[in-house]
């Protein structure tokens, strides 16, 4: 049987709505809670504990955990690896070719 691609790619899809950039923020935070826990589990350590290595407060470590709360900076990442005995390593990629370009200021080039 000939099957063949229809439509296009779910990046593409969420591009075209406005949604890449959010939905790529989410799926990487959740890859690092993720981390994070699995990290908690292995030192044996829960919130509490992970906030008092971190020299946070609770609510912060509960902001880290949501899965589906993107907005952690980076040196609350980078705390709470170093906790958990991990780094935080952060990459930039070639965006599709598809992809927007912005300028500096946050504008559409």
């Amino acid at each position: 049987m000939n099957e063949q691609h229809i439509g296009s790619s779910l990046d593409e899809f969420l591009e075209q709505e406005g949604l890449l950039e959010e939905a790529t923020a989410i799926a990487a935070k959740r890859v690092v809670a993720y981390q994070i826990r699995q990290g908690m589990r292995d030192c044996g350590i829960g919130p509490s504990e992970l906030a008092r290595r971190m020299g946070a407060g609770r609510s912060t470590v509960d902001r880290l955990l949501d899965m589906d709360n993107p907005s952690v900076t980076l040196l609350t990442l980078g705390r709470a690896a170093a906790a958990v005995g991990k780094r935080l390593d952060v990459t930039l990629s070639d965006a599709p070719s598809s992809a927007r370009q912005l300028d500096p200021s946050g504008g559409s080039v």
